[in-house]
C-alpha cells in the first residue's frame, strides 16, 4: 500500500473495507504488525505512515452464503484491478484527492447545514423559528439523528466560546413539545431522547453484529427467488428502528439468506414520484430530509457515517478526460443547450452500441494501452471540433476509454462526500436496508453526478439484456465496473490479500444492486414527499396569517377578504369534478368527472383525442399531467396516478397539462 501524508491535509491512496478482518473466512493473522499499522472501519485510513507487507497468500474459509462470490468468479474484478494498476504506472501527472482533517464538531456542523438547519447553532441559534416547522415533520428516529449532532455541535461551541450563552440542544428541541403536535408516525418529540438513547446505547453491540455477520453477496441468477415490496410509506430509519426493537425479531442464521429476495416497487394510488417529478424548491426539501433520513437509518443500525470534504484543488478548466463534470457540461451546453450528461459521455457510450452488444466479453476485455493513450490525445484535440473520426475506434477501445473517463474525474462520480456511504452501504445486515440506504444516496448526489450515473447504469443494464450473446450477466458487469467507480483514488491493491478480497465482494456488490435495482434507487420514497406536503402546508398556514395581517394594517375588510378567497377557491366546479388545464393544447381546459378508476394516462387520453393538426401529432410520453400548488410545488404524474386518490390528497391543487422541462 501506498501511503502519503500532509501537514495540509490527507491524501487517500487506499481504502481498507468494513468489518473485521474475519469477515470472510479466516483472517489467518498476520500477527499483531497487521492490526497495529492499519485501522479498518468502512473508510479511507487516515494519516497512515507505515504498511505491512503480507508475504502468504491467505485460504478463503467460503462460508455457506459465499458460494457464489469464489475466488474464480472474482477474476473479473482483479483483472480489471491489474488493468487500472498497469494504465496508472506511466502516468506522470495522476493526481488525487486531498482530504482536510475535520476539527472537532465540523463534520456535525457541515451536516447541519446541509440538512438545512444550519440556524439551530452558531450566531442565528438565538432564534430557531425557521426550522420550527421542518422539524415538527421529522419522525422520532430523524429527530433523534438531528439532536444527536446539534448536540456535539453545541459543545463544541461551549468549549470555544465560553464567554458566550449557546442554547442547549434540549431547549431547542422542547420548543417543538411545547406546540404538542406529534411526529408523522404518531410519536411526540418529547420522546426522542428516550428513543435515541435506547439505540445509542447499544451502538457497540450493533456494531459487533454488523462486523461478524456474514456478506451479503448476489445470489446466481438463476436462482429463484420471491418478491416482496420495499415499503415507501413508512421511514426507514423507522422499520430498522422497531425491527431492532421487536420482541419477535427474526435472528440471523445461515438459513436466513435475505438475499434470495426480489425488491420491486410496490403500487400506490398517489403515484410513484421519481427524482426529476419535483419542482426545485420540493427537491430541496427531499435533499434535506434525505440526508437526515440516511443519518438516522446508519445510527440506528450503528453504522458510521462521515462525510468526506475533499479540499479544493486545481483542476483543468477545459478537455474532456480529467476534467471536472461541470465544467464539462458548462462547455457541452455552448455546444448543445439543456445537455445533462457530457457529450464525450454519450458519444463513447453511442459508439460502443454501434458495435453491438452481443460482443462477447464487452466491458471485460481492454483495449490496446498504447491505442487508448492515443485516442485520448485526439479526442482532446479534435472531439469539439468534429473532426475526429469515430469509425476508426474499435469497440473494446471505446469501452475501455469509458472506463477510464470515469476514473479520471477529479473527483469520484459517486462523489467525494458520500463516497464512503456507498461503501459503507455493504456493512448494512439485509439487502433490504442497503437498497434502502441506496435510494437515499442517488438522491443526495448533485445533479450532474446523479445524472451521468443514471446514463451509465442503463447503459450496463442494455448490455446485461444481451448476456445470452456476450456472457456478460449482471454479476459479471458489476465485478468489471466495481473498481472504476469505488477504487479510482486507491493504489499498489494486492489482490492476493484476503481484506482486498472482502473489499472486492462488497464493492461488487453495492454495483450490482445500483444496476439490477436503478429504477427502485431513482424513485423519491412516499414518506419523504408527504413530509415535505405536511412543511409545504404549515408554511401556507404562517403566509397566510402574516397576510391577514398585512391585510388587516391596510385597514382591508377581512370579513371581505375571506369571502373573496373562499369564491375563488370554489370557482364554479361542482364536487368530484376537477377542472384540467392544458395551455398549450387546442382544448385549453376541460371539467373531468372523477371517479374510483380514473388515472393520468385516461385524462390525457382525453385530452389528446380531441386534438387536431400539428397537436395531433403529439405521442404518449411528450407532454405529461402536472399537480401544481396546494401543499405540493409541482409534480410530474405518473400515468398509473388514481386521481381521486391524489385529489383526496391534495383538494387545492391546480391540474396543468405541459411537457417536460429539458
Amino acid at each position: 500500500m501506498s501511503w502519503l501524508s500532509s501537514s495540509q491535509g490527507v491524501v487517500l491512496t487506499a481504502y481498507h473495507p468494513s468489518g473485521k478482518d474475519q469477515a470472510v473466512g479466516d483472517s489467518h493473522a498476520q500477527g499483531g504488525e497487521e492490526a497495529t499499522s492499519s485501522r479498518r472501519c468502512g473508510q479511507y485510513t487516515m494519516n497512515q505512515e507505515t504498511t505491512t507487507k503480507v508475504t502468504e497468500k491467505p485460504l478463503f474459509d467460503r462460508s455457506s452464503s459465499q458460494d457464489s462470490l469464489d475466488e474464480m468468479s472474482m477474476e473479473d474484478y482483479f483483472t480489471e484491478l491489474e488493468h487500472i494498476k498497469k494504465s496508472r504506472e506511466n502516468r506522470q501527472d495522476q493526481e488525487v484527492v486531498v482530504v482536510k482533517e475535520p476539527d472537532e464538531g465540523e463534520l456535525e456542523e457541515q451536516w447541519l447545514k446541509e440538512a438545512g438547519l444550519s440556524n439551530l447553532v452558531g450566531e442565528s441559534a438565538g432564534d430557531p423559528q425557521e426550522s420550527m416547522v421542518f422539524l415538527a415533520t421529522l419522525t422520532r428516529t430523524q429527530a433523534a439523528a438531528v439532536q444527536k449532532r446539534v448536540e456535539t455541535v453545541s459543545q463544541t461551541l461551549r468549549k470555544k466560546n465560553k464567554q458566550h450563552q449557546i442554547p442547549d440542544v434540549r431547549d431547542i428541541f422542547a420548543q417543538q413539545t411545547e406546540s404538542k403536535e406529534n411526529v408523522p408516525d404518531g410519536t411526540e418529540l418529547q420522546s426522542v431522547r428516550t428513543n435515541e438513547n435506547k439505540y445509542r446505547g447499544k451502538d457497540d453491540q450493533t456494531s459487533n453484529l454488523v462486523g461478524e455477520k456474514e456478506l451479503i453477496v448476489p445470489r446466481p441468477e438463476d436462482t429463484p427467488a420471491c418478491e416482496t415490496d420495499i415499503n415507501l410509506e413508512v421511514s426507514f430509519a423507522e422499520q430498522a428502528f422497531n425491527q431492532e426493537n421487536s420482541k419477535d425479531k427474526i435472528q440471523k442464521s445461515k438459513g436466513d439468506d435475505t438475499s434470495l429476495l426480489n425488491y420491486r416497487l410496490p403500487k400506490d394510488k398517489t403515484g410513484t414520484t421519481r427524482i426529476g417529478d419535483l419542482a426545485p424548491q420540493d427537491m430541496k426539501k427531499v435533499c434535506h430530509l434525505a440526508l437526515i433520513e440516511l443519518t438516522a437509518l446508519y445510527d440506528v443500525l450503528g453504522i458510521e457515517l462521515k462525510q468526506q470534504k475533499a479540499v479544493k484543488m486545481k483542476t483543468k478548466d477545459s478537455g474532456l478526460f480529467g476534467v471536472p463534470l461541470t465544467v464539462l457540461l458548462e462547455q457541452d451546453q455552448r455546444k448543445v443547450p439543456g445537455t445533462r450528461v457530457p457529450l464525450i459521455f454519450q458519444k463513447l457510450i453511442s459508439r460502443i452500441e454501434d458495435g453491438g452488444l452481443e460482443t462477447e466479453g464487452l466491458l471485460r476485455v481492454p483495449g490496446a494501452a498504447i491505442r487508448i493513450k492515443n485516442l485520448c490525445q485526439e479526442l482532446e484535440a479534435k472531439f469539439y471540433e468534429g473532426t475526429f473520426n469515430w469509425e476508426s475506434v474499435k469497440q473494446h477501445d471505446a469501452a475501455s476509454l469509458l472506463k477510464l473517463f470515469i476514473r479520471e474525474l477529479p473527483q469520484p462520480l459517486l462523489s467525494v462526500e458520500y463516497l464512503k456511504a456507498f461503501q459503507a452501504v455493504q456493512n448494512l445486515p439485509s439487502r433490504k436496508q442497503q437498497l434502502q440506504a441506496l435510494n437515499l444516496l442517488v438522491i443526495l448526489l448533485p445533479d450532474a453526478n446523479r445524472d451521468t450515473l443514471k446514463g451509465l447504469l442503463e447503459f450496463l443494464q442494455r448490455v446485461v439484456d444481451n448476456k445470452e450473446k456476450n456472457k456478460m450477466t449482471v454479476m459479471n458487469v458489476a465485478m468489471v465496473m466495481a473498481p472504476n467507480l469505488f477504487m479510482c483514488h486507491a493504489l499498489g491493491l494486492k489482490p492476493s490479500e484476503q481484506r482486498e478480497f472482502v473489499m472486492a465482494a462488497g464493492t461488487a456488490n453495492v454495483m450490482h444492486l445500483l444496476i439490477k435495482y436503478q429504477k427502485l434507487l431513482w424513485t423519491i420514497p412516499k414518506f419523504i414527499v408527504n413530509q415535505v406536503r405536511k412543511q409545504n402546508t404549515e408554511n401556507h398556514k404562517k403566509d397566510k396569517k402574516a397576510m391577514k395581517k398585512l391585510l388587516k394594517k391596510m385597514a382591508y375588510d377581512r370579513e371581505k377578504y375571506e369571502k373573496q378567497e373562499k369564491n375563488t377557491n370554489d370557482a364554479d366546479v361542482p364536487q368530484g369534478v376537477i377542472r384540467v388545464h392544458a395551455p398549450h393544447l387546442s382544448k385549453v381546459s376541460m371539467a373531468i368527472q372523477l371517479t374510483e378508476e380514473l388515472k393520468a394516462s385516461d385524462v390525457l387520453a382525453r385530452f389528446l383525442s380531441q386534438e387536431s393538426g400539428v397537436a395531433q401529432t403529439l405521442k404518449k410520453g411528450e407532454v405529461f399531467l402536472y399537480e401544481i400548488g396546494g401543499n405540493i410545488g409541482e409534480r410530474c404524474l405518473d400515468e398509473d396516478t388514481y386521481m381521486k386518490d391524489l385529489y383526496q390528497l391534495n383538494p387545492n391543487a391546480e391540474w396543468v397539462i405541459k411537457s417536460r422541462p429539458s
